[in-house]
C-alpha cells in the first residue's frame, strides 16, 4: 500500500541533512539505515551505503530508482540454493559432463 498522495514521499530528515552537507561532492558515500526513504531526483549520482542488517551495502543512484525505496536495493536474505537430494545429484551430473568435455 503506497503513502497517500497529500502527505507526499517520505524521506528522512537525517538523511535530508546529509545531502545538503555534501551538496556537490557526489564522490564521497552516505552512510544511512533508513532504508524506508523513498529515492528523490536530487539524490542522482550520489552512493548510499546501506544497511541491511549485518553490513552496508552500496547503493549508486540513478534516474531508474526515483520513487522506489533504498530498501529494495539492499537485500537483506541470502539465497544460497534450494538443497535435498535430487539437487545435489544434478549437480553432481553437470560437473561431471564439465570436466568430461575438457
Amino acid at each position: 500500500m503506497t503513502r497517500s498522495l497529500k502527505k507526499g514521499p517520505y524521506i528522512d530528515d537525517n538523511l535530508l541533512k546529509k545531502l545538503k552537507k555534501l551538496e556537490g561532492d557526489k564522490t564521497k558515500p552516505i552512510k544511512t539505515w533508513s532504508r524506508r526513504s523513498t529515492i528523490s531526483p536530487e539524490m542522482i549520482g550520489y552512493t548510499f551505503l546501506v544497511h541491511n542488517g549485518k553490513q552496508f551495502i552500496s547503493v549508486k543512484v540513478n534516474e531508474n530508482m526515483i520513487g522506489h525505496k533504498f530498501g529494495e536495493f539492499s537485500p537483506t536474505t541470502k539465497f544460497i540454493r534450494h538443497g535435498g537430494r535430487m539437487q545435489k545429484e544434478l549437480e553432481k551430473k553437470v560437473s561431471q559432463k564439465e570436466t568430461e568435455k575438457k
